[in-house]
């Protein structure tokens, strides 16, 4: 029963379509939110999957989606670095 693509040596088009990083790395990270209300910083991961509050005025501070999160209007943030 042959195939009918050869696997091993796909076509250029081929090639181009499907990518794989070099080095394997997740796409998420946790990230510094402050609030808007009362400025106190909170650790938020990207994709959470749970609505976060602040923890000094009950603030949703992020909402999930099916991906990542999605900040408030009026969060700031920044990437933590590893």
């Amino acid at each position: 029963m042959p195939l009918a693509k050869d696997l091993l040596h796909p076509s250029p088009e081929e090639k181009r379509k499907h990518k794989k990083r070099l080095v394997q790395s997740p796409n998420s990270y946790f990230m510094d939110v402050k609030c808007p209300g009362c400025y106190k910083i909170t650790t938020v991961f990207s994709h959470a999957q749970t609505v976060v509050l602040c923890v000094g005025c009950s603030t949703v501070l992020c909402q999930p989606t099916g991906g990542k999160a999605r900040l408030t209007e009026g969060c700031s943030s920044r990437r933590k670095q590893p």
